[in-house]
């Protein structure tokens, strides 16, 4: 049974090693659909990585009969590895992220000092989606909004009444994303929560992560009037100078993602691992006194 184009069923899976929700949406079963923040499991002490969540994805298409238009990144993710191109491999499907992730390749090739190959073009992307640009997922129409603040490149997608907002908003007992990361702004990030915040009460709101207080279970949709009513960071009457000072102090305290440092390098190739040496194995790069 189709589902109306204004609200489309959505599945997540939820990673508890990286506390990542991957996203389904579709119009029901047996129509297209996209995949949204798709996760590849590392072992950060073995250096190896699996398929397990991905392959969970997969089970979920094929049992639903569905035909994968899209695999979208809301950004490029600091805490887990994604699995695009496993799951382009095994299910087809276009590779797509915001515009403004070359402004996210440009600092890392440095910082990582890539290869002089890399192309900070966004070219390893199938597509790069610009603020406003709408497109299709079968009979459903989605629209990108650009959401800058945690990175320059964070991008939400909005697809009927349901919005994947990314690392731009959590739960309202969790609050907002950090703003320490190359690029990132606090005074920016308000006012892409706001923007969020400004969309029909009832639009519903699903989150990347959740990190759940031990008073609850997992959860990672909400709504808007939850939100501005709920959120310990946003909430209507938190003023931007209030924001602002609130992240940048509480950022101060973060220790750095876990996996940061091969999810970046990874995350900005689409997926795709760093190219083989001459031994026949590719690397990541851990830069030493220098983040």
């Amino acid at each position: 049974m189709n589902l109306s184009p204004l609200k489309p069923e959505v599945h997540g899976l939820f990673d508890p090693a990286t506390a990542t929700v991957t996203y389904v949406v579709h119009a029901g079963p047996g129509t297209r659909c996209a995949i949204i923040d798709s996760v590849l499991d590392y072992d950060p002490k073995a250096g190896r990585t699996r398929t397990t969540s991905a392959d969970q994805v997969i089970d979920y298409v094929t049992t639903h009969r569905l035909v994968v238009d899209w695999i979208l990144e809301t950004h490029a993710h600091a805490d887990h590895l994604t699995a695009a191109p496993y799951l382009k491999k095994r299910l087809g499907g276009k590779i797509a992220i915001g515009q403004h992730i070359t402004a996210v390749q440009r600092v890392f090739k440095d910082i990582f000092n890539f290869e002089t190959e890399f192309r900070a073009d966004g070219s390893q992307f199938d597509v790069l989606l610009q603020d406003g640009e709408q497109f299709r997922i079968g009979e459903l129409s989605a629209t990108v909004i650009a959401v800058p603040g945690h990175t320059p490149a964070c991008v939400a997608y909005q697809v009927g009444d349901a919005v994947f907002a990314g690392d731009t908003i959590f739960m309202p007992d969790v609050g907002t994303a950090r703003c320490d990361f190359p690029g990132g702004d606090a005074k920016t990030l308000y006012s892409s929560v706001r923007k969020l915040l400004s969309l029909p009460p009832e639009t519903r709101l699903f989150m990347c992560h959740d990190y759940p207080p031990k008073t609850r279970a997992v959860t990672f949709e909400t709504t808007v009037a939850e939100q501005r009513a709920r959120n310990i960071h946003v909430h209507d009457g938190i003023s931007e100078a209030q924001f602002v000072q609130m992240r940048t102090q509480r950022d101060a305290t973060l220790d750095m993602p876990m996996l940061i440092l091969p999810a970046v390098q990874i995350n900005i190739r689409a997926g795709e691992m760093p190219p083989k040496e001459s031994n026949g194995t590719a690397y990541v790069k851990i830069p030493l006194n220098a983040l």
